[in-house]
Formats: structure tokens, sequence, C-alpha cells
């Protein structure tokens, strides 16, 4: 086996702290090297808690550090294209948390940006590296529902209480259709091998919560008359369903995202009946990590290319303003 991939932290993040980081460490071909905070304490503490040699006081300073093969960063939306430019300007591979930026524009100068200096820039969707998304697709491509006749999901949670949110920042990214309606959009797009024709959005912008959007419902077209219809909210019970209605029989998948890690299962009912469907245990976060070392380290193609991280921004984009203008947006 090749060396391993050695990953550099840009931020404290929770997302980082109680998910990635673990997955990375507990992966095959990667080790987390160093983390960097702007509060050169802060970054100190994690690393101790987390087994990571090196912290650093800035982000500037990891980018630096030679032994340093790849980036994640998971900071506030707003710093997503800066720190994605600069890490691959840098020599570094990034992976990047979703979204990947605050626009379809902005992801794909940060492709380019990545292109020009011969790194990969990947968007950190977790979930569709486990391997239940494999066995969704097998399902559906051996007919056992039939002709897929639409698509169902939603992904809720509430953390509306917490004022100091940086998803309740407007100018930051922030909004329920950044941070969790991306995953319906982005899972529809997988599942049926398409791209979108149209959306339509209504959105709850919260004035208490600098007027993001903390509730939307959505309409998304593919061709031949197939739709996702999904929500996604900050402040409403946690829930992440996902639903494929065919022709034949029906898929039901009770977490589509946030994966138990031994409770991935699904069920599957046809004419036959209902059955539940044994899905292999593993880690969302570690299956990521390696399918990236992969590609660095063996040169394997990366199964979700940055140009897919573009269009699902554009997706973004148009349920973005399909929601502030209540009108319908033809893509």
């Amino acid at each position: 086996m090749s060396k391993k991939l050695r990953w550099g932290i840009l931020g404290c993040a929770s997302i980082a702290k109680r998910a990635v980081i673990p997955g990375l460490q507990q992966s095959r071909r990667n080790e987390v090297a160093a983390i960097a905070s702007r509060q050169e304490d802060k970054a100190r503490q994690l690393a101790e808690e987390l087994n990571i040699n090196i912290s650093y006081g800035s982000y500037e300073a990891l980018l630096e550090d030679p032994n340093i093969d790849a980036v994640y960063i998971p900071l506030p939306n707003h710093l997503h294209k800066e720190w994605s430019i600069r890490a691959a300007e840098a020599g570094k591979h990034v992976l990047c948390e979703k979204p990947i930026a605050l626009t379809e524009a902005e992801a794909a100068e940060m492709a380019d940006a990545a292109a020009k200096a011969g790194v990969i820039l990947a968007e950190a969707f977790m979930y569709r590296y486990h391997p239940r998304y494999d066995i969704l697709k097998e399902y559906i491509a051996s007919g056992a529902i039939g002709e897929i006749r639409g698509i169902r999901s939603a992904f809720t949670f509430n953390s509306s209480a917490n004022q100091g949110n940086v998803r309740f920042r407007k100018d930051w990214g922030g909004g329920s259709i950044y941070d969790v309606g991306c995953y319906p959009i982005n899972a529809a797009r997988i599942l049926l091998d398409k791209e979108p024709e149209a959306v339509t959005v209504q959105a709850f912008f919260s004035p208490e919560h600098d007027h993001v959007d903390m509730m939307a419902s959505g309409l998304v077209e593919f061709e031949g008359a197939v739709s996702l219809t999904f929500d996604c909210g900050m402040w409403a019970a946690y829930r992440n369903p996902l639903e494929i209605v065919g022709t034949e029989g029906l898929i039901e998948v009770p977490y589509a995202y946030s994966l138990p890690e031994n409770g991935a299962n699904f069920f599957l009912t046809t004419g036959e009946g209902r059955k539940e469907i044994e899905v292999p245990s593993a880690n969302a976060y570690s299956e990521q990590g390696d399918r990236i070392a992969e590609a660095v380290l063996d040169g394997k193609p990366l199964r979700y290319t940055t140009e897919d991280a573009v269009r699902n921004m554009r997706v973004i984009d148009a349920c973005l303003k399909s929601a502030h203008e209540r009108s319908r947006i033809v893509l």
C-alpha cells in the first residue's frame, strides 16, 4: 500500500471535530497531520484532544507546511471560495464543506483555480460515499421498482434558539437551502443521473435570524416529468428521509444523509411485500477520505468531480432565486 495522504484542517468547526477528523483518522489511506485556527490556543487544544501532532495559529502557516498534501475546509460558507483557492495555489488538494460556494460562478472560479494548480477540489457530501448509495442505484437499475415517477426527501433540524449560529448570518451564506436543502438536490441528481430543468421554491425568511431561509419547500423538475419534492429547515423537528417512488415499487430510506454507522438499512416495497434491505456498516467520512486518497495517491478518477459541485450550485442558485422572487426558474 502506498503512503497515506497527509491532511491539514483549516478551522475547528464542530463538523471537523466530531465527524470528519475522526473519520479520516479511522480510514485506511489518510492521516491528520495538522490543524489551524486563527486562535492558536484553540488549535492547540483541539490538536491535543484529537491526537494531532501539529497546530498552527493561522491558516496561512498551515498552507505553507510542505508536509501537508491536502486540506479540509469546514469554514463558514462565505470563506469557502477564498481559502479553497488559496489552498489550491499553495499546491494542496482540497476537500471543502458543502455547499462548495455561495454561487455557481464562485464554484466555477474555484474549479478553474484547482485545475490551473493541478490539484483535486472535492465537495464534502460524505453521505454519497456510503455503500448504501451504490446499492440503491443497483436496485433502481435492476428495475425492482419499475420506472421512477418521483423522489421525495427532507432534511430538517431545529437550532433556532442558537442566535450566534453562523448559519443565521445572511452575509455569511446562512440559510437552510445552503445548509441542508443541498442534500436532497444532490441526491436526486445522483439517483436520476440527470440535471434539473426547472425549480420552484417557497421559503420562510425569518426576521429573527437575519432574514435567512429557516424553512423551504421546493419542486425540482427533471426531464420525463419526474420531480424531486423536498423541504429543508433549521426551525423544525429533526428528520432526513428519502423516498423513491416507482411504477412497480417503492424505496424508503429513513435516515438518508445523517447516517447512523450501523443503521443504514432501507426498505423495499414491491408486489411481493415490504422488506428491509441490509447495508454493510461503514463510516461515510472514512470512505470519503479513502476515495480522495485513491485519487491523489493512485491516480484513480475522482468519483464526484468539481464540475458536479458546480452543477449542484447551479440548482441551489435557482432555488434561492425562486424563493426570493416567488417564481418558477427555468435552468
